[in-house]
């Protein structure tokens, strides 16, 4: 079923998804140590309450994860917000000119975030319907510079042969930042190889042998990755395969 388009006061909001609960979730972002400009503005001005189903529209900027169905849920502002400030201090060039590939396209929000500020995005979803869904939302919004694709994560941007006759490959000469929006079990190694030279991936970790989770930093030096772990973190797992 296709999702009706916002009109004007749906875009703005109103009430629990007015402007000003907006600049409250922001307010509490900066308290929580969120310090770019950039991001901050961004998520005030962008309407996170229409990539949630009606029923929890209103609680779009509150602190907390929330349901996409389908065993998804959008992650709470500030890892939206952490994510993407890390992908700005990550970038090894200038942001307009950075290739981005997200792997958990989800409900297209973190998308959204990645395309108005990075030169090109590249986002996969596993989940037919959460695919689909994204791409519809995305569409209210004009974006020139997004590619999405129903397809397996793990894989990486794989190029279809349209593609290689056109010479139109999103992945060479290969991606500046790679946001992967699941935890891994291990690094992975295909989206690694997709890295552009001095490229970072974003990525959570699961930690050997136990159920704790590390946002993690891998930049692709040469042939080695400098691995940092950043912070504590919960996300559903990455799983491999498509859902139709």
């Amino acid at each position: 079923m296709r999702l009706e388009r916002p009109n004007a006061a749906q875009l703005s909001g109103i009430g629990m998804t007015s402007q000003r609960t907006r600049d409250r979730m922001v307010t509490r972002l900066e308290e929580a140590g969120i310090q770019d400009e950039r991001v901050l503005d961004l998520m005030a001005a962008e309407p996170r309450h229409l990539f949630l189903d009606e029923a929890l529209a209103h609680r779009a900027y509150e602190d907390t994860a929330l349901p996409l169905g389908q065993g998804q849920t959008l992650s709470q502002p500030y890892m939206h917000a952490r994510m993407t400030e890390l992908a700005l201090a990550s970038a090894p060039r200038p942001r307009e000119q950075c290739r981005v590939l997200e792997v958990g396209t989800g409900s297209g929000y973190q998308t959204l975030l990645l395309a108005r500020l990075f030169g090109q995005v590249a986002s996969l979803e596993r989940i037919a319907l959460l695919h689909l869904r994204a791409r519809q939302r995305l569409e209210w919004f004009g974006l020139d510079n997004v590619q999405l694709r129903h397809a397996d994560g793990g894989h990486g941007w794989q190029t279809t042969a349209r593609e290689t006759a056109a010479q139109e490959s999103v992945t060479l000469p290969g991606f500046d930042l790679v946001v992967v929006t699941a935890c891994a079990s291990h690094l992975p190694q295909a989206l690694l190889q997709q890295l552009a030279p001095e490229g970072v991936m974003i990525v959570p970790l699961a930690e050997g042998g136990s159920d704790r989770q590390w946002l993690t930093r891998v930049r692709h030096v040469g042939d080695t990755q400098d691995i940092q772990r950043l912070e504590a973190v919960r996300f559903v797992p990455l799983l491999e395969g498509v859902i139709r």
